[in-house]
């Protein structure tokens, strides 16, 4: 069955029609054509895949598309302002908090949605925001000081 829904994603409306078995994290990658967000696990385990929606982040392969109307997503392509990296982004680089990037978008995603409601977390919540995403290169020490780096920065 289809279902008629709309969505803001970025700042931009989307207006789509989807099949009610259809996840968010399709619709993203197969429609909008945004392909930060990356598929791991399939199953909410490895924060690949990382949104924000609503201003929580979640994994948007347990999401249904329907379950997304009227919501508004950010993904990893609209963390930066065009071609000025975000200050999470930018410490992400200069802590070499990226290694095969393919956790690095649900990473970004999911710090910032952390640093959008609290501007100053300790080492404990930042690992507490971040413990629904693997990476299997960095170990996360340089993950957790690249957060604490951006955190810094946008004070």
């Amino acid at each position: 069955m289809k279902y008629k829904i709309s969505l803001t994603v970025n700042g931009q409306d989307y207006g789509l029609e989807v099949e009610s078995y259809e996840r968010l994290v399709d619709v993203l990658r197969d429609r909008l054509d945004l392909t930060g967000t990356k598929k791991g696990c399939e199953s909410g385990v490895c924060g690949a895949c990382t949104v924000i929606m609503d201003n929580v982040a979640v994994n948007s392969c347990l999401v249904l598309a329907v379950q997304a109307d009227g919501k508004s997503i950010t993904t990893i392509e609209g963390i930066a302002d065009r071609d000025k990296l975000h200050p999470i982004q930018k410490a992400f680089v200069e802590h070499g908090a990226i290694q095969c990037g393919f956790c690095t978008p649900g990473m970004v995603v999911a710090a910032k949605a952390l640093l959008d409601e609290n501007k100053n977390p300790d080492e404990e919540e930042i690992r507490k925001q971040l413990v629904g995403n693997l990476c299997r290169c960095t170990g996360y020490k340089k993950i957790v000081d690249a957060v604490k780096s951006a955190a810094k920065a946008k004070e």
